[in-house]
């Protein structure tokens, strides 16, 4: 137990007639990065804003750093951090300002070297003196940061944190997330990003309130049996269509201009394939056997679920 950093047993929350989190059992360990991963409505973010003490649970056992969510809520946010989905510092204080205003609501009276130190490690210090409405979505991003991490929390959670990030700072913000790791902070995200998602050390796939699987990403993509078949051909609905409903096909799921077809059997099915898409005047262009991902997975799970899944990006 002296390992883990947060314990949770059959938690639960509902809003009016809507179930968010329905009987959730997770353990995360001290010093791990972890993903809840899911579409939206999916529970994601009521389970990370129960877990920061932001809205009580209705049943449940919860401990976070060895410490009882119900009766020593304040402990718990001493040595937390929370950056949430939506922007929320000041607009009108400077970026210097703002991590002033969360060291004081934190009583962290000699913050400046801290605050330099953040700074310099979110290449934000040529910036310190510009205010909050002028930054980029990036670098917002990095100011809510370092705001979560003046006072020095053991564990941070993350709800979201590079939504509508341009590429080269969700790749800036990712190097930081790892430089962190290993100073031995436990981080705990969600995010829709399954590529994302492969970056930590587990995660927990998500839907309806629950978590249909957790392991490390790997263990997870081996879930998938069968060969998965990446194809590009001239009409990719009608394709999707016509295979679906075929014997050899275990599933067919469709990713923008590409259909992954998952067979059983990749010799015999391949060539049965071929021979259907032929008959119906459909031209493969290009096909590969791939390993499967995490998005494969993800999807035959929602699937076999029988849920509507999110977009794919």
């Amino acid at each position: 137990m002296e390992n883990l950093a947060i314990t949770i047993s059959n938690l639960t929350k509902s809003f009016d007639d809507v179930i968010a989190v329905n009987g959730l059992d997770l353990s995360i360990e001290r010093g791990e990065m972890f993903a809840l991963v899911g579409p939206d409505g999916a529970g994601k973010t009521t389970t990370i804003r129960i877990l920061c003490g932001i809205i009580p649970p209705d049943t449940g056992d919860v401990s976070v750093l060895g410490f009882n969510l119900l009766t020593e809520r304040q402990q718990i946010t001493k040595h937390i951090g929370y950056l949430s989905q939506h922007f929320s510092l000041y607009a009108d204080l400077s970026i210097d300002e703002n991590i002033e205003f969360f060291a004081e609501i934190h009583n962290v009276h000699n913050y400046k070297s801290r605050r330099n130190e953040l700074l310099d490690y979110m290449r934000l210090t040529p910036f310190r003196s510009r205010y909050a409405f002028q930054l980029s979505g990036g670098m917002k991003q990095k100011l809510s940061l370092a705001c979560t991490l003046i006072h020095e929390p053991e564990l941070i959670f993350l709800d979201e944190p590079t939504t509508g990030v341009d590429p080269v700072s969700r790749r800036d913000f990712w190097q930081i997330l790892s430089d962190l790791l290993k100073s031995g902070i436990t981080i705990v995200m969600t995010t829709p990003y399954l590529d994302e998602a492969e970056r930590c050390n587990r995660v927990g796939l998500m839907n309806n309130g629950k978590i249909m699987v957790v392991d490390r990403p790997k263990k997870i993509k081996d879930i998938m049996r069968g060969s998965v078949v990446e194809l590009i051909c001239n009409d990719i609905r009608a394709a999707y269509k016509i295979l679906k409903d075929e014997e050899q096909v275990q599933e067919v799921q469709i990713f923008g201009d590409r259909l992954n077809v998952i067979i059983d059997d990749y010799d015999i099915g391949f060539s049965q394939i071929k021979n259907i898409l032929k008959t119906n005047n459909i031209i493969i262009e290009l096909s590969r056997v791939v390993s499967p991902s995490l998005e494969n997975v993800f999807i035959s799970l929602m699937q076999k679920e029988k849920v509507v899944t999110f977009n794919e990006r």
